[in-house]
């Protein structure tokens, strides 16, 4: 009988991605996307709206 068990990976599960490691994989990808899609002028006017809400 073949044995149709996956492989098991060569990285052991306890040994994990420092969060700053994963946030800098991440954030040129979501930057890019971001200027891609006019994101940017939608954080602004966000931001713009909230400090107005808050006083600033």
């Amino acid at each position: 009988m073949a044995n149709t068990a996956l492989p098991q990976s060569t990285r052991p599960q306890a040994e994990r991605r420092h969060p700053l490691v994963a946030a800098a994989m991440v954030l040129p990808l979501a930057i890019a996307l971001a200027v891609a899609f006019g994101g940017v002028e939608a954080v602004v006017t966000q931001a713009s709206s909230v400090a107005g809400t808050l006083g600033r």
